[in-house]
Parts: C-alpha cells; structure tokens; sequence
C-alpha cells in the first residue's frame, strides 16, 4: 500500500516521586540543570494541581507586545505546523488540571487544525490569503489572518528511507511512553511497502542499531524488534542521533524521503544536552538532507525544551502523542504532510500600512521571530511544511479609524523547493484590505483558539476573553459537529472541561 493524497481529517503530570533516585530514571541529579553543562530548561512547570506536582520542562514565552506601525511597520517571523503544545494541552486538561502558561504556544493551537484554504493554482507550492475581522476580546481591536495553504501532492511512487530512533532509556519505561512508541511505529509500518527501507537505532546509555536496512514490505520482522525493545539507563541522546543520522546516510536515496523519527520523552543526559550543544550538532545533521521529525511523549520529567530545539533546527515538525488516536492523526492520515515537504524553509513578511494600523501584535511564534536580515537571507533556516498543510499567523491590531487609506497590509512568503540549490522562491505576494463584518467559519474558529489560549496562559492581553464567549461561538459553528470535523468537536469539549477545571480553582 503506497501513501496517497493524504488529506487531514480535520477535522501530565503526577507526582515527582522525592527520595527516588532520579537518576537511575534517566533525570539529572539537579532538576534545574548545573554547572555540568546538562540540559538547564529556563521554564520548568512545577504547579501544584490537586496536590500533584507538574514538572513539564519548556522554555518560557515572554508574549509579543504591542508594536508601534509608525517606527516598525514589517513583521517577519519563520513557518512552520508543529502540534505538540495543543496536544499536551489536551492531556493535562483531560486529567483534570490548569495548563501550565509557560505550556500555551498559541501559534500550535491554531495550526493543530487545518482550514478551508484556497490552494495554489498557478504551480507554487503555497497559496497565502488574509482576512480582518472584529476582534472578540477587544471590541476596539481587529484581528488579520494570514493564511497558507500547501499544494496537496501525488505521494504514491516515493520511496521511503527511514530510521526509527527511539529513546529506550529508564524515564522511557510505561505505556504511554515506549508502549505508546512501539504501537505508533506499528501502525506507520503498516503503510510501508517494498519500496521503502526501515532501520531502527535505540539508544540509552549508548546507542545501538536494532535493525538495518530492511525492506518496508518484511512487517513482521520490524515489529518483533521493535516489541522486543525494553526501557532502563541513562540517555545518550547525543550517540544516539548521530547513529541514526549515519544510517539514514548509508541508506539514502536521492528523490526520496529520507528521514529520521526520533521518539523520546526529551530527556538527555549524557553527552550534548545544553541548547546551544544541540542546535550545534542538529544543524550539522540537517545540511546532509536528511529531515527530522520528533514525536513527544511521557508525563514528570518529559523535556519540551529538547524536542522542540531539535525538530526547529532540524528541518523537521515536532508532535507529541498522548495517545494512539494521536498517534494515528500524525503517523496515518496525515502522513502525506508529515513527511512530504514541499516547501523548504519557509518564511513569511508582513509589513503594516502606517496610515492604516496603528500598532499590531502577532499572536504566538515568540521563539520563531526573524529580522529583517534572516528573511533576506537565503541561507537562513526556518521551517518546513507538508504536503495539504495550512498555517496560520494570527496579528491583533488597531486601525485607525480617520485614515482615507484601504491598505492594511502586504504580505510575503519565501521558501526553497525541497531536494534543490535553488536560492529562495515568493510563493505569493498578497495585499490585505478592510475587514469582514461577517467572517466565515474558519475565521471565527481561529479567534476562538486564540481566545481559549489567551485565557489558558492568563494573558495580560486577554482583556474581555472569558470561557462563556468562547463556548457560545463554538456552539454556532457547523464545523463542531463530531461528523463534520471530530476534532473540532473536541475543542469544543476541552473548552467546556477548561471552564470548569479554572472556575474551580478561583
């Protein structure tokens, strides 16, 4: 069975045990990092909730502010779909406890659904559209969308060339860790065929090589080695991807996907585990063609910071599972945009009309802010995005009311075509102008996410956000219904749940 046009369907933390040893879980000694150079978080989640203590590592996010259009008027900021920060959200709100803000990337919030989007039509790999609408929680305030959507490709005759790399050190051990691991490999092999190559590479307090080579059509074997995997000792993440990227080198097969999926709950330490240590040995990897993707899992001592530095500086999209339906979403019906790119470092511009907008905020993408400088420069690394993907960038601005001009703003996108030298292509250029009195679904969707997360991170910029008015918008949109788009439905339950976990805890 080959892949073909995958189309979406669109539609933790207990108790840290004191007195166990931590290290012999795979944690460093010191839970804030130290002078030995380990992995040092600059946020560490540690929330008591009903008594139980979050220990969710993440960097924290200090919220866009408001700029004034007048002194800078342009925006630029890389692209990208990752998924995890909604997806943790989801699980620790199905658990019944607040959300960590230093959790809530808003830009994952809404980019976990796709949209409506109009696609390319003129050959590009992306098309960009905008839209401004009322702003929900400001009444003296607009929202602008800028939307891209990705080309859906025909994905049946490349081949594959993957190494499942998976984090089999002792914070590994559970079935929402490496079981939840072994069972999601499990279903992507069985997507695989004769065409398609599987090497597996493990790693804890050194790596090895479980499986090389082997045919995508000899399921069996693939999924005895990997249900044989067992979880204890320490974590040489370090050893680990550089193995799996060698082998993924041995293997690679020009027009192909190749690729390396890492697993992990995040958690190194052992040798390269400081930020700067991994973007080091992560770029390097990333210049030989190679794609990353990174797939979250695990509750205590699950480290955000790491994967997401990984998959950010390895041309890759990082997920976190937090369950088998999940696991499902990402690994099988959207496999197409997991693993075909069809836009390679892609970036995007927004430069405001002075006369128009007075000041604008982009909400989220705080770690993924460009200048000027990086947008000009073809070599600059930014992200990666698949095959049928849309991505949103979501702006809050004031406009001025007196002004006779019509132009709110100018949008641009550049990106490079995957397996090429080319130097960077515009995929579109796209002027924004007045504003919708009556939004279509998606857009007032998207203004609800961005509600909910402006609530859940106790934004200082949520003004009149409440739970309620997000609930009575959802409750009006066809798209909620569970057999139109299920995981809108959802949303519209963790909304309900949400309401009622921070009401309580008033």
């Amino acid at each position: 069975m080959r892949f073909g046009i995958f189309k979406k369907t669109i539609c933790f933390m207990s108790a840290a045990m004191i007195g166990v040893s931590l290290a012999a879980c795979g944690m460093p000694a010191d839970p804030d990092g130290g002078s030995d150079g380990s992995f040092a978080p600059s946020y560490r989640d540690e929330t008591l909730n009903g008594g139980e203590l979050d220990n969710y590592q993440t960097e924290s996010i200090k919220e866009n502010d408001f700029v004034d259009t007048a002194i800078t008027p342009d925006s630029y900021f890389s692209l990208d779909r990752n998924t995890a920060s909604y997806t943790y959200m989801r699980r620790i709100i199905n658990s019944g406890k607040k959300v960590s803000s230093g959790s809530v990337r808003l830009e994952e919030y809404i980019n976990y659904f796709s949209y409506d989007y109009a696609r390319p039509s003129d050959g590009s790999a992306l098309a960009v559209s905008g839209s401004v609408f009322d702003c929900p929680w400001n009444d003296e305030h607009k929202l602008m969308s800028v939307s891209v959507a990705a080309e859906e490709v025909e994905y049946s005759s490349v081949p594959n060339n993957i190494v499942f790399l998976i984090d089999t050190s002792g914070s590994m051990y559970g079935d929402d860790r490496l079981g939840l691991i072994q069972q999601s490999f499990s279903m992507l092999t069985d997507s695989l065929d004769e065409l398609d190559t599987v090497s597996i590479v493990t790693y804890a307090g050194d790596s090895r090589v479980a499986l090389e080579g082997e045919s995508g059509e000899n399921k069996t074997r693939i999924a005895n080695v990997l249900q044989d995997l067992n979880a204890s000792g320490s974590t040489n993440g370090q050893g680990g991807i550089q193995k799996a990227y060698s082998v993924a080198q041995k293997y690679y097969r020009k027009n192909a996907n190749n690729r390396v999926i890492l697993a992990t709950d995040g958690d190194f330490n052992v040798g390269a585990s400081s930020k700067s240590e991994l973007i080091d040995l992560i770029a390097r990897k990333r210049a030989g063609g190679i794609y990353l993707s990174v797939l979250g899992v695990g509750m205590y001592n699950t480290n955000d910071t790491t994967m997401k530095t990984l998959a950010e500086n390895g041309n890759g999209n990082y997920a976190y599972l937090d369950s088998v339906a999940e696991a499902r979403k990402v690994l099988v019906t959207e496999l197409g945009g997991t693993f075909n790119v069809v836009a390679k470092d892609a970036k995007m511009s927004v430069s405001f009309d002075p006369e128009t907008v007075e000041k604008y905020r982009l909400l989220g993408y705080e770690s993924k802010l460009l200048s000027q400088e990086e947008f000009d420069d073809p070599d600059t690394d930014a992200g990666e995005i698949g095959s049928g993907h849309t991505v949103t960038a979501l702006y809050e601005i004031v406009i001025d009311e007196s002004s006779e001009s019509q132009a709110i703003a100018t949008c641009k996108v550049r990106y490079k075509v995957p397996d090429t030298d080319g130097n960077d292509s515009v995929s579109a250029v796209i002027s924004v102008h007045d504003y919708s009195y009556e939004p279509n679904e998606d857009m007032v969707f998207i203004g609800c996410v961005a509600e909910y997360g402006l609530l859940l991170r106790a934004s200082a910029y949520k003004g009149n956000a409440s739970f309620d008015a997000v609930i009575d918008r959802l409750a009006e949109l066809d798209c909620t219904a569970p057999s139109v788009d299920p995981f809108k439905a959802e949303f519209a339950d963790l909304v309900q749940k949400a309401k009622t976990i921070y009401i309580r805890g008033e």
